[in-house]
Order: structure tokens, then C-alpha cells, then sequence
């Protein structure tokens, strides 16, 4: 499949439909962003969605993460005209030829989703001598990236969209909603019922960046390049 060709789109299925095996649901995943219907996702699910982030594996079984759900039109048009914004500033950083590619590319779906997930990290979550965390501090972080990856795919299963918002400043994001000043948002995630989901992510199909492949990414016994294992260089 060459770069910006989208290719077949992935079948989206209801929540009721035949579920999806694991690999499967890895491979449909994307970051949704254009294909969202604009209906709210059943409350049923939604509640499945979070039973699924909320087993993620955590360090010292902490589960450090809180579920912010948002659906008030009036907070998602706020925080959707503060993500343009940002988006605005970061289009008038690039160079000419870059802003020309990231023009067309859509980077949210904050109100056509209509649902809102917040994701954040409790530091404190398990008192001062946290299991795992002693040497590695960021195992806390790395543990709600866990429960995110695990709602994601299960939406993919359900036939949900996810969407992960990056363009926001953390302060407003607390100021939205009220997120103590000892808790870090993580991610805002839109969530939803899609139409399809891509045959390759946007960035991808609008030439932003190509894949990398894997065989560019494992390495064998030490960190070296796969041209460095090859030469046999040292």
C-alpha cells in the first residue's frame, strides 16, 4: 500500500456484532478524527469502555487513572475553540511547505463525537512507597497509557472511534474541569460511533509521515541500527 493511499476502510461493526479478535481489533485502531457520525456512544458501552481501561495492568496495582466523562455541549464547544486555537498557533510555526501539508489534516473530534474522556494520573495514588515506582517514576504515567491503550482497543471491537486530543494547555484543561492542581491530565479523548475507521492513519494518508517499519525498529541483544548489525560494527 504506497503512502496516502487509504485503501480498503475497515468495516465498522455494532456493539452487538460478531467481536473482533485481538490482532484484529490492533489493526483496525486508528485515531479517529473525520469519521465520527455524531451520535453519543449507549451508556452501556461506554461503562464496558471503562471496565476494560480500568483492568489495565498498573505499578503496584495502584491504578493510578480517573475517568473525567465529558457531554455538556457548552464544555466541549469551550475546550473544541481552545484546540483551534492552538492548532492555529502551531500551523504558523512550520515552514511553508509543512503548513501547506497539515492544512487539510483534521485534528479533533471534540463535538461531532459528543463524548469526552478525560484521562488523568494521581501521583499519590498508593502513598509514598509505590511498588515498581522507586527507581522508575514514570511507571505511574506509563501505567495510564496502559488503561488507555485497553479502552482503545475495546472501543475498536465495539465499532467505537477514539480520538486523542494533544493540542490543548494543560491549564486550561484544569480550569475546565476542575482538576486539582496535584492531578495531571493525561488525555482527552473523543469517543464515539464512527462510519468506518481508515485503512491507514491520516497522517499517513494526508503525506504528513510515513510509517515506520518494524524491521527499522527491533534490535538484537544491544541497541544498534539494523546497517550496524549487518556491517558487524561494534
Amino acid at each position: 500500500m504506497g503512502e496516502g493511499d487509504v485503501g480498503e476502510p475497515h468495516p465498522v461493526m455494532s456493539s452487538a456484532g460478531t467481536t473482533m479478535t485481538l490482532y484484529e481489533a490492533i489493526a483496525t485502531r486508528r485515531d479517529v478524527r473525520n469519521e465520527f457520525r455524531g451520535d453519543v456512544i449507549e451508556e452501556e458501552v461506554l461503562l464496558r469502555l471503562l471496565r476494560a481501561a480500568h483492568a489495565a495492568p498498573s505499578v503496584g496495582h495502584t491504578r493510578p487513572w480517573d475517568f473525567v466523562v465529558v457531554r455538556a455541549p457548552a464544555t466541549l464547544t469551550r475546550f473544541a475553540a481552545h484546540v483551534a486555537g492552538c492548532r492555529e498557533d502551531f500551523a504558523r510555526s512550520l515552514p511553508p511547505d509543512r503548513a501547506e501539508t497539515f492544512g487539510p489534516i483534521v485534528i479533533d473530534g471534540i463535538e461531532q463525537s459528543g463524548t469526552g474522556i478525560v484521562v488523568t494520573y494521581d501521583p499519590s495514588r498508593g502513598g509514598s512507597h509505590v511498588l515498581g515506582r522507586r527507581t522508575i517514576d514514570e511507571t505511574g504515567r506509563l501505567s495510564v497509557a496502559l488503561a488507555i491503550e485497553n479502552l482503545w482497543l475495546a472501543a475498536t471491537a465495539e465499532g467505537i472511534g477514539v480520538g486523542w486530543v494533544s493540542f490543548y494547555h494543560k491549564a486550561f484543561l484544569r480550569e475546565l474541569l476542575s482538576i486539582p492542581d496535584d492531578i495531571e491530565p493525561i488525555a482527552w479523548l473523543c469517543v464515539g460511533p464512527v462510519t468506518q475507521f481508515r485503512g491507514v492513519p491520516d497522517l499517513e494518508h494526508f503525506g504528513w509521515r510515513a510509517g515506520r517499519p518494524l524491521e527499522a525498529a527491533v534490535h538484537r541483544e544491544t541497541y544498534r541500527t539494523p546497517s550496524e548489525a549487518a556491517s558487524g560494527e561494534q
